[in-house]
């Protein structure tokens, strides 16, 4: 469900009520364009040459993803990682109060930000780019609670042609039996009960400067980009700081930064 943001404001009681819902919500032109555009440009130039460290395609074996390293597209990259290292920009706009402050109304309290997941720039190319299927973000993800919110930044358009997000309302409240999930953890399209859920799925399509707030038990998936330019999108994800990641496991390689005070 798209609302007009601004990022001076709030979220309302009605935008609140949408995400809780939903179990996403989309805030339309809450970035600067002038931060947008910097995020944008320093993407650009970690492609070209390509900046470590990063996450090809032939290494999640996807659907149209290349089979490996070696084959054409083998070196296309899927994500680069550490975003907010990058750049100021970057580390601004995960930091910033004003995402704070609403994801703290989202989460009931303080918030920190996640280094150890997401936390990157997600590069959809044409020509070799996979499919994401359907899959819940918490499967990679070892905390407390399962309370984590990611915050999804398009750096340009996002379309179905591109390989925009689809998403699963209320899939979040959803209790699947273990058998409805294939090995990696995906839901089987193959089983009438998914297909029934799949099916209720809308597209989430976005301007430069849109955001798309989701939890990360909602169920969710993209396409492959189609177009022939790249999509780019600043991805981070929150908790709340008396959420703590389980003690060795790679939720906690990296310590959780507070957010900026306005």
């Amino acid at each position: 469900m798209s609302v007009s943001g601004t990022a001076d404001r709030s979220l309302s009681e009605i935008e609140l009520q949408r995400f809780e819902q939903d179990g996403f919500l989309v805030l339309q032109g809450l970035a600067d364009s002038g931060l947008v555009e910097r995020m944008r440009d320093v993407a650009l130039a970690s492609l070209d040459p390509l900046l470590g460290p990063a996450e090809f395609e032939a290494d999640v074996h996807y659907p149209g993803a290349p089979g490996s390293r070696l084959d054409e597209g083998g070196e296309t990259p899927r994500r680069l990682l550490h975003a907010i290292t990058r750049d100021k920009s970057f580390r601004d706009w995960a930091t910033s109060p004003m995402l704070g402050r609403r994801l703290a109304e989202m989460l009931n309290g303080p918030v920190c930000l996640a280094q150890s997941h997401h936390n990157c720039i997600m590069t959809k190319h044409p020509g070799y780019s996979s499919a994401t299927l359907w899959h819940q973000d918490i499967r990679y993800w070892s905390f407390d609670r399962p309370e984590l919110i990611s915050v999804w930044l398009a750096l340009g358009d996002e379309i179905a042609a591109n390989g925009a997000l689809q998403m699963i309302p209320k899939s979040h409240r959803e209790q699947l039996d273990r058998g409805r999930l294939d090995a990696e953890l995906f839901l089987r399209p193959e089983l009438p009960e998914n297909q029934e859920l799949i099916d209720s799925a809308v597209l989430v399509e976005l301007k430069a400067g849109d955001v798309v707030f989701f939890d990360a038990q909602t169920f969710h998936a993209a396409g492959m980009n189609r177009s022939d330019s790249v999509k780019l999108s600043a991805v981070f994800t929150y908790h709340r700081d008396d959420n703590f990641p389980i003690p060795g496991t790679r939720s906690a390689n990296y310590p959780s930064l507070p957010m900026r005070e306005a």
